[in-house]
């Protein structure tokens, strides 16, 4: 399949980018080259292959969701750089703006 250069021109500009004439005419075999390419391909007769979402037999091998105790409030802020009454202290991000 031969495409023109104003055909990759126009395909370059969808893509936001700026190709000197030497770069159209290279880019004009190459993409020819692919699109023919996918034609062969599209061509190959797969209706007796079943869809294949994976290729690999994987399994999961995540644990299984068990509840579990948390954290009390004490123990959470237990080791925090810097605590004030059970809360976690932060250095302020917004100093000047008001409510």
């Amino acid at each position: 399949m031969k495409l023109t250069k104003d055909e990759v021109r126009h395909v370059a500009e969808l893509a936001r980018l700026q190709l000197s004439e030497a770069e159209l005419e290279a880019y004009a075999g190459q993409l020819g080259q692919i699109l023919t390419y996918a034609q062969q391909v599209q061509s190959v007769d797969t209706s007796d292959v079943p869809p294949t979402p994976q290729v690999l037999p994987l399994t999961n091998v995540l644990a299984e969701d068990a509840p579990m105790a948390g954290l009390s409030a004490a123990q959470a802020v237990d080791n925090a750089p810097d605590a004030d009454d059970g809360y976690f202290r932060v250095v302020a991000v917004f100093d000047d703006v008001d409510p």
